[in-house]
């Protein structure tokens, strides 16, 4: 939302309000996304919202230098893929720290609180995968942090997805650690204890919701309606809350009374699924965001909680093994806009975010079926063509372009979302001659054909065919 000279004292006094009022709430920024948004666009997002806590995947080098000078605190990650190599040799680790962590604090100015080792490493779907690396990796990277002379102030943490921990009761209090983990469990929460680091967990109300078809839908939010649980004297009126306090049972069954938690992702999609709109976002985080301004906490852990809203902004080349819904988290879409009124203050005064200055797009053309196709066998391979290698998830039922109810709307964004990821290159757009190219907008009904952003760097290579079949399957049932 750009704003001219004559808003801008109240522009001002707006961010400084948000700075002030936000201060427990971070966001998560992704980079898988196949056209990232210039990195200093970003940082100029972030200040703009008064988004002081930003949580990072990787330790990408153009990113960290424009978070420097910021006052931006920072959570560096390193991927999953990198963790058995930390963990068996500490030389690694220690230039890794050398590199990402102290190069930018003492050169650079970036401020770093912690480093993100990993991302949910024991997900019951990596069937055992980081096990082994976990654990030493993390005490590596704390061991190199300290003798870098930084360990006092940055510490290293592990996120985990809350499938670490379950309840045999069904409620808060019978929480504990995964029985096929727990010895391991045990030894990263001491760990961190003993070294004064927080226990990082991912808590979804989204995935309990869309995962269970008899979960009541208000206890996924905030706003009342419910029939609470009862659990030991205490009320939970919000699967969030029940969540948390099962991690709080499960660290005080292993002795851990009253380490710190930081909730490493929460949030809901707008996308991909027949719950994941942003009327259902809006009520999430209206919900929610209320909630950690009044610092009210949890039965078991009452007072300010510190938390990452997950995410920035949409990535389109997120594995969708999960779900459609993956590539739908942002707050912002693709390009830096905001998808909803809100308040990150919590105090109900809900507007439009700012959205990102100077973004640069393609030229306003569009990719479509030709009205005069005649060749209509060929459709079906070359619809799963493009969607094995583009985004075609907004297809899939629940998502918004999912009721354009015929075969030429769904061709048409199938081949125009695979010519927008290709940079509008002319040969992505014949698909054995059912193709043209428009400059007219073919968007509709809610359903947005995008064009695409000029990308700020070279596009990854980051599994973008993963879970393909699932796009395919997709589509193919609802072509016509």
């Amino acid at each position: 939302m750009p704003r001219r000279s004559i808003f801008l004292c109240f522009s001002t006094i707006l961010v400084a309000i948000l700075a002030a009022t936000a201060a427990g709430i971070g966001v998560n920024w992704g980079s898988q996304t196949s056209h990232p948004l210039n990195p200093n666009i970003a940082v100029k997002l972030l200040k703009d919202n008064g988004i002081s806590k930003v949580k990072l995947f990787d330790a990408d080098p153009w990113t960290l230098s424009s978070l420097t000078n910021t006052g931006i605190d920072v959570m560096i990650g390193i991927p999953n893929d990198q963790l058995s190599t930390m963990g068996k040799d500490y030389e690694i680790a220690k230039n890794w720290v050398k590199q990402n962590i102290t190069h930018y604090l003492h050169d650079r100015g970036l401020k770093i609180s912690y480093v993100v080792v990993g991302n949910e490493p024991f997900l019951t779907s990596y069937e055992g995968e980081f096990l082994n690396s976990t654990f030493p990796a993390l005490k590596n990277i704390q061991k190199a942090l300290d003798e870098a002379g930084v360990g006092d102030r940055i510490k290293a943490v592990v996120p985990h997805n809350a499938d670490v921990y379950d309840s045999a009761s069904g409620a808060p209090s019978g929480g504990a650690f995964r029985a096929d983990i727990r010895n391991l469990m045990t030894q990263i929460a001491l760990f961190l204890q003993s070294h004064d680091a927080p226990f990082v967990v991912n808590i979804y109300p989204f995935l309990s919701l869309n995962e269970n078809s008899h979960f009541p839908i208000n206890f996924a939010f905030f706003d009342g309606g419910g029939k609470p649980i009862t659990d030991g004297g205490r009320q939970y009126t919000n699967v969030f809350d029940a969540n948390f306090d099962t991690l709080v049972f499960a660290l005080k069954r292993i002795g851990i009374n009253d380490m710190k938690i930081i909730v490493g992702e929460v949030g809901w999609p707008t996308d991909g699924a027949k719950s994941a709109d942003a009327a259902n976002a809006k009520r999430f985080y209206d919900g929610f965001l209320k909630r950690m301004a009044s610092n009210k906490g949890t039965p078991m852990r009452p007072g300010p909680l510190e938390v990452y809203l997950f995410s920035l902004i949409d990535e389109n080349m997120k594995s969708i093994v999960p779900g459609n819904f993956e590539r739908h988290w942002g707050l912002f879409t693709y390009d830096g806009k905001p998808k909803f009124a809100m308040d990150f203050s919590g105090k109900g005064k809900d507007a439009m975010l700012v959205g990102a200055k100077g973004v640069e797009y393609q030229q306003s053309q569009w990719c479509v079926l030709k009205p005069e196709a005649k060749n209509l066998g060929l459709l079906a391979g070359n619809m799963d063509y493009a969607c094995s290698l583009a985004d075609c998830t907004p297809l899939a039922y629940g998502g918004s372009c999912n009721h354009l109810g015929d075969w030429m709307g769904n061709a048409s964004y199938a081949f125009n979302i695979y010519f927008q990821m290709q940079d509008q290159d002319v040969r992505a757009c014949d698909f054995q001659g059912l193709a043209m190219i428009t400059t007219k907008n073919p968007s509709r009904n809610g359903c947005l054909f995008p064009v695409e952003i000029v990308s700020a760097g070279e596009r990854t290579a980051v599994g973008f065919v993963v879970a393909a079949a699932t796009v395919v399957v997709a589509v193919s049932l609802m072509r016509l």
